[in-house]
């Protein structure tokens, strides 16, 4: 019954965002479009705003108020019908709703918990020790789950929440600062840094690439994304931790009796089932396929849908599993909608026109200033969005194409904005689907949520333009 008023209550309409939303949208749509701009493009430009809003306001489910958006469009006479669905078609949006499905493998038959729990067994003997071991289990898992919030929220914290109740740190003791308040830290703050290090890790991944090629004709590969993102990342996955030791130090600095505890939670999960041996082997499989798949024109997409066709012939999954994969026909509802509002929007001329528009506040700076002031106004323009998505759809495309006209090399720009498009959410306890779930826990204050996540975000801005801006000077990025 409790479920049931929840579900109710997340679905309720609510008016005056809704109001909000509507009204934006027409008054931009009935402003007349600006000199040089289709008329089409202007109207799009409304729905497209009108749309973010109401992902960040969220008068209805994301989900309904792409379906809004969709009968809008086809409805005013924007689009076609035909135009307006051509989202649906999209490969780069099957391939994280499909991951998503594969993911789902991850978590039923148990084999990320394990994961997680053999790293702690290995490497939990001090509490910095169990933080990297926490870190270590997101990165293995994070190429195949592409919503961070189910790998953060779905497996890494519930091992937290234990290891901290079992060291007896709760918020309702006093005691959250024993450990639970730094593992937690290290293991949000690690989940963003694994978001960015691989174009299956957060849902929007694939969004940017698509709007990476749409925008600038870049084209940003699972292995090019990968290799550009491995040397900044593990250096951020190292760094991080030892920052949060600092500012937020735990009270118990050692764990013995972590390897005990994972030595019994093992146990009780008993040997390696069939079904998380197939699990390994289509993830060894699919990870294989992503990295080399090019090398035999087999593409991404294909590949997941091939670990997806062999986990459904073992029964890993059953159909009805897919069924009920909420957040995979989530995703493709919303993200079908965006990725053809950006298309149709670069399409009209809109992207081009505002670039142009731009150009001239950026023309008195060299292309390496100019980079890195629309780096750290992206970055921190973060604290007014409450989902990565909505910010990324507002203003990757736009910021893109700006750092391109003052001069940035395109592949570097692209890049840069994808990774700070994961990282930009350390500064609030709202800003990624993982924040809320792991503030909510109630052992970390806002004041040093937000404290620690500015410092934080000064850490990643630094580590990821010198040591990444120096890797990718080697790979020829730049």
């Amino acid at each position: 019954m409790a479920k049931e008023k929840d579900a109710e209550q997340k679905s309720a309409l609510n008016i005056i965002p809704l109001a909000v939303t509507i009204l934006v949208g027409a008054v931009i749509w009935f402003i007349p479009s600006p000199a040089g701009l289709d008329p089409k493009a202007w109207h799009l430009f409304a729905i497209f705003v009108a749309t973010i809003i109401g992902f960040i306001s969220k008068p209805l489910p994301m989900g309904a108020i792409a379906v809004f958006a969709l009968a809008i469009t086809a409805l005013t006479g924007t689009l076609s019908i035909e135009e307006t669905l051509s989202g649906f078609g999209n490969k780069t949006i099957w391939l994280i709703v499909i991951a998503f499905f594969i993911s789902r493998g991850f978590i039923k038959t148990g084999l990320g918990a394990r994961i997680a729990y053999l790293f702690v067994r290995m490497f939990g003997k001090k509490t910095l020790g169990l933080s990297y071991s926490l870190l270590v289990s997101d990165l293995i898992l994070s190429p195949a789950i592409p919503s961070n919030t189910a790998r953060a929220g779905g497996i890494i914290f519930p091992i937290i929440r234990s290891l901290s109740e079992t060291f007896q740190s709760t918020p309702k003791d006093g005691t959250e600062r024993r450990i639970g308040a730094f593992l937690l830290k290290v293991g949000f703050q690690g989940n963003l840094i694994t978001s960015a290090m691989f174009l299956t890790a957060m849902a929007a991944n694939p969004l940017i690439a698509k709007l990476a090629h749409d925008v600038a004709g870049v084209n940003l590969t699972w292995t090019s994304w990968a290799v550009a993102a491995i040397v900044p990342g593990l250096v951020s996955l190292i760094i991080t931790p030892l920052v949060i030791y600092k500012l937020y130090p735990p009270e118990v600095k050692k764990t013995p009796d972590a390897a005990k505890i994972a030595t019994e939670k093992l146990k009780e999960m008993g040997p390696f089932k069939k079904s998380e041996l197939s699990m390994v082997a289509v993830f060894l499989l699919v990870l294989f396929l992503w990295i080399f798949g090019g090398n035999l024109n087999i593409d991404a997409t294909t590949t997941a849908l091939i670990g997806l066709a062999v986990l459904l012939l073992t029964q890993v999954l059953t159909w009805d599993d897919i069924k009920k994969e909420q957040g995979a026909w989530d995703t493709l509802t919303w993200f079908a909608a965006l990725v053809m509002l950006a298309s149709f929007l670069n399409e009209l001329g809109m992207v081009g026109w505002f670039s142009d528009a731009m150009k001239s506040y950026v023309s008195g700076f060299s292309w390496i200033s100019a980079f890195l002031i629309l780096i750290a106004v992206y970055y921190y323009s973060h604290y007014f969005f409450a989902s990565a998505t909505a910010h990324i759809s507002a203003m990757y495309s736009a910021f893109l194409a700006v750092i391109i006209a003052a001069g940035a090399p395109p592949l570097l720009a692209a890049l840069s904005l994808a990774f700070f498009s994961n990282l930009f959410a350390s500064t609030t306890h709202y800003g990624a689907g993982a924040a809320p779930v792991f503030f909510g826990a109630g052992y970390i204050p806002q004041s040093k949520w937000w404290s620690i996540g500015f410092i934080l975000s000064i850490v990643h801005i630094v580590t990821w333009l010198v040591v990444g801006g120096l890797w990718w000077k080697l790979l020829g990025i730049w």
